[in-house]
């Protein structure tokens, strides 16, 4: 089981990034898939989910409220990727973003996200 983050930066307070996890080793398809961000000296916090592509909510989304109307999870089977598209970016949301395949309990190595002027 592989994940691999990118689209990190440095961006500008208001500003957008689009986030990526490329995925292998695994039936993507068959797996929900979350991001979550870490700032540092603070808990790894979830900050959206997606369901798998299989059963009646297949696709369905989730948000934490900090990042609800701003951030939008999606997933595209064909490329086994997950993205994570974040507008209005705010300073507290600096953090190093790692995506998790729920069905195996795996993480990426992370990108930063810093929102700076």
């Amino acid at each position: 089981v592989r994940l691999v983050e990118s689209g990190g930066g440095l961006v500008q307070p208001g500003g957008s990034l689009r986030l990526s996890c490329a995925a292998s080793g695994f039936t993507f398809s068959s797996s929900g898939m979350s991001w979550y961000r870490q700032a540092p000296g603070t808990a790894r916090e979830r900050v959206a989910g997606i369901s798998s592509a299989a059963g009646s909510a297949a696709g369905s989304t989730d948000y934490a409220d900090s990042v609800k109307g701003r951030f939008t999870i999606s997933r595209d089977n064909t490329k086994n990727t997950v993205y994570l598209q974040m507008n209005s970016l705010k300073p507290e949301d600096t953090a190093v973003y790692y995506c998790y395949t729920h069905r195996f309990g795996s993480w990426g190595q992370g990108t930063q996200v810093t929102v700076s002027s």
